[in-house]
């Protein structure tokens, strides 16, 4: 018998390989076929570790088969990448085992022809363990191409983010990069402070054996060590909600208090949303606003478990003109879909989803985003701009377009917005910036533009 865990993880894999579903999505729907938790979590731990590792895995595949990997069939690539993800790099099954799975799932798909391949590559892949042929670090003045061979194969990004990136910011930096983007990120919960102070929800999750321990930079952020919270029964009871620190630290740009009506354009899921509403207090009001059916769903879920009383659900498009034309709000917030390039750690399967064209076409879609959000900032409110993006196209030169085409905003230094946010995160232009070599955090952006009374 095959381990469900194992054709679980080859169907998530599949799925994200026809396009259609990201890995989230596809874990999800997996875990509705297994029954024992602990295969749920080996099949995501799989599926999970090849997305980070699969420009490395397809290279040793590629070697030990003799062929490049576009002339293997595609599901016999899936089958080979997830037994060599854990050949190489879990260790609680037994080499022999996962071999031996590996042809019998090759048989399952309808590929047994492919049986004798599969066996002689894991194989020869499992002898080789102690030194295997990746390209190896180069020196920094080494020839350019042996260098982003290193960084796109051995460290697995696309090769074009690699160039990108090593003309930005060097060799070490994008080594530190992608060595952070490859390790399992670590559960982050946001305090719910709504319902109770943060030193309360860490010491209800310690009853519920859920050991925690308090960020570096985001005052309501847990970061968890032991346990299972989303079991507790404080996540039903809204106590806390799952987010980045760096998406949590965004939130503080809206200020201490970001005014009597706060409009939050891109919302869902609603984590920041449930933030702004416990910033600004029981007396003001927030309208969060989404543009699909779906991300109306989740966010509506997060704000009912919030227990947030000030929050208004509007379904619009902030790529079209929004419905308020009479309205002025005192704080705007745009937290732009963009291309998750600066989230590569938790979403490892968006590094081989995008390319580089997407970037100016994303760019456009932010630009005039702004646009349509400038149009009801009130006189001397602000307005919040933020991405998840690692790339200047969707960050500083959107916020430079910005501010050269509207005169009436002037962009505020982020070190003045909240007695909270930590100078170390905020960069000489006065932007929210963070990065993983320097902050431990995923690449986030923000900006604070404010316009004139007059």
């Amino acid at each position: 018998m095959i381990a469900p865990a194992r054709v679980a993880a080859y169907e998530i894999l599949s799925t994200l390989s026809a396009g259609r579903a990201d890995l989230p999505t596809a874990i999800a729907h997996a875990r509705e076929s297994l029954r024992d938790d602990r295969d749920v979590a080996l099949a995501a731990e799989i599926a999970t570790g090849v997305q980070r590792q699969r420009a490395a895995l397809d290279h040793l595949i590629a070697h030990f088969a003799k062929r490049p990997i576009t002339r293997l069939d595609p599901e016999v690539v899936q089958v080979l990448r997830l037994s060599a993800y854990q050949l190489l790099h879990l260790s609680r099954v037994p080499a022999s085992a996962i071999v031996d799975d590996a042809v019998k799932l090759t048989g399952k798909i309808g590929k047994r022809s492919a049986g004798g391949l599969v066996n002689a590559v894991l194989r020869a892949l499992s002898r080789s363990r102690s030194q295997l042929p990746l390209p190896g670090r180069p020196e920094a003045d080494s020839d350019r191409e042996r260098v982003l061979d290193y960084l796109s194969i051995t460290l697995s990004h696309p090769r074009w983010l690699a160039a990108r990136w090593l003309d930005r910011i060097g060799l070490d930096r994008s080594e530190a990069w992608m060595l952070f983007n490859n390790r399992p990120a670590p559960l982050t919960l946001r305090a719910n402070t709504l319902r109770a102070t943060v030193s309360d929800v860490e010491a209800q999750l310690a009853q519920q054996s859920v050991i925690t321990h308090r960020s570096h930079y985001a005052p309501a952020a847990l970061i968890v060590d032991e346990g299972r919270p989303l079991r507790s029964p404080e996540s039903t009871a809204g106590l806390f909600v799952v987010q980045d620190e760096a998406s949590q630290l965004v939130t503080l740009l809206a200020g201490d208090r970001p005014g009597p009506l706060i409009l939050d354009t891109c919302a869902s899921p609603g984590g920041k949303t449930t933030a702004f509403a416990a910033a600004a207090g029981p007396g003001a009001l927030v309208v969060a606003c989404d543009v699909r059916d779906r991300r109306m769903t989740l966010l509506h879920q997060t704000v009912h478990a919030s227990g947030a009383s000030n929050i208004r659900l509007v379904q619009a498009d902030l790529l079209q003109a929004l419905p308020f034309p009479d309205q002025r709000f005192a704080t705007v917030i745009v937290d732009a879909p963009c291309s998750g390039l600066g989230t590569l750690r938790r979403d490892p399967d968006i590094r081989w989803r995008r390319s580089e064209t997407d970037l100016p076409v994303l760019a456009e879609d932010q630009r005039r985003m702004l646009r349509h959000a400038a149009t009801v900032v009130a006189p001397g409110g602000r307005l919040i701009y933020a991405t998840c993006s690692s790339e200047p196209e969707e960050n500083e030169r959107v916020a430079d377009s910005f501010l050269r085409e509207m005169a009436s905003f002037r962009s505020v230094d982020a070190r003045t917005v909240h007695s909270q946010l930590p100078r170390e995160v905020v960069d000489s232009t006065g932007h929210l910036r963070t990065e993983p070599d320097r902050h431990g955090l995923e690449c986030f952006f923000g900006v604070v533009f404010e316009r004139a009374r007059g």
